[in-house]
């Protein structure tokens, strides 16, 4: 039990990072991005391209007891705001020309947009999987066995939910105590009134993309390094972030993080209930629980 209620964290901590620039993204820009989950594959495979030409041939040395190096932490900021650049881009080409419309032409755009960065990226990495390391991890035994099952842990899984703990409180404490959070939640309330009070909607509409794009980056990276990279892994997220981000509440930041986490350790427990093949369908049948009970989600109306 404790082994499943671990894993479900360490997915849930992808799951909330994504989920996070999902729900800004529809509480500020007012449309549902399905080109999300391919920000956090292209932002996997971006640090990938960096490691190869930061080391070329060379292996990479672990630091310490994880799989992976210095290098790729100096890469995964880079990384994160080459995919923002990416989004930026994205917006200024097919977004920004559709922002006067009607929100369902937003919605088809980003799920064209997804497939062309999908099927772009398959065409420059190919469809076999990839890794940052091949360094093999002990798993580190936290919990004797003949206690709930026990408990054992990689260090890369507990740097992943480390540093997904740090990036949730300095994300809290952008929107929170600086000029720029305030602008975004006063958007995300009233864009006509945020307009009229001097909040310059243009900008933030920019920081939006910046913040959600290099979010998902992060949590890209996450990904790949307790996993493996693959062309589909943005894609196999989607419904998982869309599920954390309806289940905390369209708009709430601690709403999509709890929704994440509440996904990943749905996931995780209903492994030995329906095999991880199905794994997948759990999210798909949170997602239509929530609807059917609290369409709102847990923070629903909450920025």
């Amino acid at each position: 039990m404790l082994q499943l209620l671990a894993d479900g964290l360490i997915v849930g901590s992808v799951i909330a990072l994504g989920a996070v620039g999902l729900t800004l993204t529809y509480a500020i820009l007012r449309f549902a991005n399905f080109g999300q989950g391919e920000f956090l594959t292209w932002g996997a495979y971006i640090a990938l391209s960096l490691l190869g030409l930061l080391l070329g041939a060379a292996a990479m040395e672990p630091l310490g007891p994880f799989s992976f190096g210095i290098e790729l932490l100096a890469v995964l900021p880079v990384a994160a705001a080459l995919t923002a650049l990416l989004a930026l881009a994205l917006d200024w080409a097919l977004f920004r020309r559709l922002q006067q419309g009607q929100a369902i032409a937003l919605v088809i755009a980003s799920f064209g947009a997804a497939l062309a960065l999908r099927n772009l990226l398959q065409f420059l990495y190919g469809t076999l999987p990839e890794y940052y390391t091949r360094e093999i991890q002990i798993a580190i035994r936290l919990v004797p066995r003949d206690t709930l099952g026990g408990l054992r842990i990689t260090p890369d899984q507990m740097a992943v939910m480390g540093l997904t703990l740090l990036t949730v409180v300095a994300l809290h404490l952008l929107l929170t105590r600086t000029t720029l959070g305030r602008s975004m939640r006063a958007v995300a309330e009233n864009p006509s009134l945020a307009r009229v009070a001097g909040v310059d909607v243009e900008q933030v509409r920019r920081a939006t993309w910046i913040i959600g794009a290099a979010l998902a980056a992060v949590a890209g990276i996450f990904a790949g390094l307790t996993g493996q990279l693959r062309p589909g892994l943005g894609f196999d997220l989607l419904l998982p972030l869309f599920a954390a981000a309806i289940l905390g509440g369209i708009g709430s930041v601690w709403g999509a993080v709890l929704g994440g986490f509440i996904v990943g350790l749905a996931e995780s427990l209903a492994v030995p209930l329906v095999g991880a093949e199905y794994r997948a369908a759990v999210s798909f049948l949170v997602l239509i629980a929530i609807l059917l009970l609290r369409p709102a989600g847990l923070f629903g109306g909450r920025p």
